[in-house]
């Protein structure tokens, strides 16, 4: 910047009088002279249309300022506080602007005290409104950082255990707006990201693994940024191939393994032992860790690269999934992270699912599979099959639907079955969408298919009056799934023609089960009970046929798609209605 240009007059003025009022000792002075240096270089960073030139010759002036060799530590110290968040905001302007940010912010951190580096750095990230969410502002700040934790001499687990929650928020908090955000940008941003666990790893080496609780928050810090890159990457998996390549040795050096994540044991652990004491609530900025310990392993499932020894691992944490049904279920608890997630690309769902179809395929149920589930499990596998359910709903791809839908059947069948019930029985209550409900009943009428008891033999013919069965699929709670639909909780019959795809496949579920007792001479359901078969007409059956006929009747005139549609769909509902309804009719005959 020439001296003629005002503005380089004017920088320099600003620069001689923070360095004499400093060495004068004049504190009130020094802290007027920094504030009008700051404000000026912020005025810098608004000026357009030429903000990019005047920005680059502020940040080669400042540069060639601070590497004098006659300037005084004591100015360097003092303009450290205010001149790296000076600098990030004028290296937004270009790449050359951002080249010299850079070299200014590594300046202080090469001649400043480390520790108070971290707190700056980590004050110019927390404290900027103006570019919050620009990804070339924190880049130079993040970088910078990690070059301060590599030299950090004292207490480095406090030193890192205070600045990570803010560098974790600057990811979450600037990603979080792919659209605003260059893919070159956001893969430089992650890439700094990357460059701290360097650093990290850099530190526990020093440290000889005697700190425990520094490996600890290492080994988090790389699930939660694991997840924080998956999710900002979109369609592009592929951009994020060489980052996820280096983080695996970091996690084996902390001790984590492929089984140990997948089935959250050894997250669990480390989360434990960073929640001692009063850290309970800095947990919560890794928020994402169990979804990147599940990732962690897709990546490695995922990867071409990963070597022949890491496969053999996946391929025996897959056989032991297979083998140990404990385990299985606490991994399928943590793979439903991914499922649920709104930001994971659909190519790693669908690894998801290929993962959990491959260690469900190799499972080997035992033909006596009723053992109570330890009530511990419940939440987590009801929870699991309804990010499942996601995946069948909003998949755009057809076979990734049809392979997520079997995967669900799997899982299911890998429950009791007192537990499949009470898991489709909430489900079922829980679902808002007419297909999805459709396709539970389904599940249900197949269990029921499946579980149906043997008919009494004459000799036991006095027994059928107890009607009882062993199967928690076959008691008068199996209605509740058609009276669900049929009469819903809120009261009325069922929207039509939304709940059209729910209505048919609850009076499928009615028609089979009363076929299926009357056929076997049974009444395990009740259905046959001349009360329940009462109930059933007047209370579903006449409301749901007058609201067909309505809605028929209202679209009947239409010549339009819609009204054409709803016809259709309305056709299969009513000929399944009026045969109930016949059914009800033989059977009232004989009922008691």
């Amino acid at each position: 910047m020439s001296l003629n240009n005002p503005n380089s007059l004017r920088l320099q003025q600003a620069l001689d009088s923070c360095s004499q009022s400093i060495a004068n000792g004049d504190f009130k002075q020094s802290d007027e002279s920094v504030s009008s240096l700051v404000q000026f270089l912020d005025s810098l960073s608004n000026d357009e249309p030429q903000s990019e030139d005047s920005a680059f010759e502020a940040l080669s002036q400042m540069h060639q300022y601070l590497i004098s060799p006659s300037l005084d530590q004591a100015v360097i110290d003092a303009l450290a506080f205010e001149l790296p968040k000076a600098a990030a905001k004028l290296g937004r302007a270009s790449v050359r602007c951002f080249e010299y940010a850079e070299r200014i912010i590594n300046h202080f951190v090469t001649s400043c005290s480390p520790r108070d580096m971290v707190s700056i750095l980590c004050e110019a990230m927390t404290s900027s409104s103006d570019g919050f969410d620009n990804a070339s502002y924190f880049t130079p700040l993040l970088g910078a950082l990690a070059k301060v934790f590599e030299v950090l001499q004292r207490r480095p687990f406090e030193q890192v255990k205070a600045a990570l929650p803010v560098v974790l928020k600057v990811l979450e908090t600037v990603l979080s707006n792919p659209e605003d955000v260059t893919v070159a940008s956001s893969v430089d941003l992650l890439n700094k990201s990357v460059l701290i666990a360097h650093s990290l790893n850099t530190i526990c080496i020093k440290l000889d693994q005697k700190d425990k609780k520094l490996i600890a928050l290492f080994g988090l810090y790389i699930l939660q940024i694991t997840a924080l890159i998956s999710n900002s990457v979109g369609a592009q998996t592929s951009i994020c191939f060489p980052m996820m390549l280096q983080l695996p040795h970091f996690l084996h050096y902390c001790g984590l393994t492929y089984l140990g994540l997948i089935t959250g044991h050894e997250v669990d652990t480390a989360i434990d032992l960073l929640s001692q004491g009063s850290e309970d609530d800095y947990i919560s900025c890794f928020s994402y860790v169990r979804c990147g310990a599940a990732l962690t392993v897709l990546w490695g499932d995922l990867s071409n690269e990963v070597g022949d020894a890491k496969k053999q691992d996946l391929k025996a944490v897959k056989d032991e999934l297979s083998k140990n049904q404990t385990k299985r279920w606490k991994a399928v608890g943590m793979l439903k992270h991914i499922f649920a997630s709104t930001k994971l690309p659909w190519e790693l769902k669908r690894h998801a699912i290929d993962f959990l179809f491959s260690v469900m395929e190799g499972v080997d149920l035992p033909k006596d599979h009723d053992e109570p589930l330890d009530s511990v499990y419940i939440p987590s596998l009801y929870a699991s099959l309804q990010a499942i359910q996601l995946v069948i709903v909003y998949a755009s791809d057809p076979l990734l639907r049809k392979k997520a839908f079997v995967t669900f059947k799997m899982v299911l069948a890998d429950l009791p079955s007192s537990s499949r019930f009470e898991i489709l029985m909430a489900l079922t209550r829980n679902s808002e969408l007419s297909s999805m409900i459709a396709i539970l009943l389904d599940c249900v009428k197949e269990e029921m298919h499946k579980e149906y008891p043997q008919k009494p033999s004459k000799q036991n013919e006095s027994l059928k009056a107890e009607n009882n069965s062993s199967s928690p699929f076959w008691t008068d709670k199996a209605l509740d799934f058609v009276e669900f639909v049929l009469k819903p909780p809120h009261g009325g019959p069922p929207i039509l023609p939304e709940f059209t795809d729910a209505v048919l496949s609850a009076l499928n579920l009615y028609r089979f089960i009363l076929i299926s007792e009357s056929s076997g001479n049974t009444n395990y359901s009740q259905v046959l009970s001349k009360n329940k078969l009462q109930k059933v007409y007047k209370e579903w059956l006449e409301p749901l046929r007058a609201l067909v006929y309505g809605v028929k009747a209202e679209n009947h005139e239409d010549n339009g798609q819609p009204a054409f549609d709803t016809l259709c769909g309305l056709n299969p509902v009513e000929f399944v209605l009026y045969r109930c309804i016949e059914l009800i009719e033989e059977n009232l005959k004989h009922a008691i």
